[in-house]
């Protein structure tokens, strides 16, 4: 059973493992620095669908079937499966992992819900309720630029602040019994609302959220930030990252050495033309699954703090003038 330590901190007493772990992009991320770690790349965004919110189901498909591939296992093999989009009523998730038949647990997070399945399955792996559980979350490009901003035949001008939502797909199955990477901790993250009202700077709404859980688990766990290989936050993009590592200075705590972030790290910013990075919940999703992970497998490095950031807003309720509550939830993953 984990151990819980204080506020929403919980060690893992027997630590489930990552059993196996699929990344797949887009066409954009398959041009950036690190489109050779994806297990499959899809060039046309409709994956063959006949719109992009089929396409972004698709998505959920492939890296569902090839994290279950990868792990020679079946449908059938899995207890149940947790898994979540920005899709109104989650219908990306809905559409693509309906025909799996496997029990569902659908969340939703925001661009935190790659954290949000990890924690969870890790919890209830440890718990003894599943032996092999699958985490699955996805964005798209389009379909998030339809529901949240303008479709794009609109041609809407984007501010620098602004991040290039991620046409990609993350999946991992979590297990009871096997190797390394292990799910080692985790902290439940809070919602934080600092009044932030521009949908077009979610770094800034996004980064106090990170603060808060970032710092709650080194307090629990009284762990160092140089305990970790890196820190690695979800999609703060540039603007974000800055403003957390300044509010992590403001408490003495410097984590600039070791802090990553998947929405810098997923496009050539400048080259590609992507203002402030990435974001969505397949940006961490697809960066943990096709970067961190398989360097955490082959023991290249020992130990990171996952931390996926979502911003909980609603394109209605913004529009009526609200802030934008965020939340960010924190995983700690070993080799060890």
């Amino acid at each position: 059973m984990p151990v819980r330590l204080s506020g929403a901190t919980y060690i893992m007493e027997k630590p489930p493992c990552i059993y196996s772990f699929a990344s797949v992009g887009g066409k954009d991320e398959g041009e950036g620095p690190l489109g050779n770690n994806f297990d499959k790349i899809n060039d046309d965004p409709y994956m063959t669908s006949k719109t992009y919110e089929q396409g972004e189901s698709q998505l959920q498909k492939q890296s569902v079937r090839i994290a279950l591939e990868k792990a020679h296992l079946k449908p059938e093999n899995i207890d149940f499966m947790f898994g979540g989009d920005l899709l109104n009523q989650c219908i990306g998730t809905t559409f693509g992992i309906k025909d799996y038949e496997i029990p569902f647990l659908g969340i939703y997070g925001a661009c935190s819900t790659m954290a949000e399945g990890l924690l969870l399955s890790g919890l209830l792996c440890d718990s003894g309720v599943g032996k092999k559980i699958v985490a699955v979350t996805s964005s798209h490009f389009c379909s998030a630029e339809r529901q949240y901003r303008f479709p794009l035949e609109y041609g809407g001008q984007r501010t620098p602040t602004a991040q290039h939502t991620a046409t990609a797909s993350g999946a991992v199955v979590v297990s009871s019994e096997g190797t390394a990477p292990f799910i080692r901790a985790v902290t439940i993250g809070r919602i934080v609302d600092m009044g932030i009202t521009d949908a077009n700077n979610m770094g800034a709404a996004m980064a106090p959220a990170a603060f808060d859980v970032i710092t709650r688990f080194l307090k629990d766990t009284q762990k160092a930030p140089g305990f970790f290989d890196y820190i690695v936050t979800g999609d703060l993009g540039k603007v974000g990252s800055e403003l957390l590592c300044s509010l992590m200075e403001k408490e003495k705590i410097s984590i600039g050495s070791v802090h990553k972030d998947c929405g810098i790290m997923l496009y050539d910013i400048e080259k590609q033309d992507m203002h402030a990075g990435g974001s969505g919940c397949g940006c961490s999703g697809g960066v943990l699954c096709g970067y961190f992970l398989p360097k955490l497998k082959s023991g290249e490095i020992k130990n990171i703090l996952f931390v996926a950031t979502g911003a909980l807003m609603s394109p209605t309720i913004n529009q009526q003038g609200e802030t934008i509550p965020s939340i960010a939830h924190a995983v700690w993953i070993s080799a060890e």
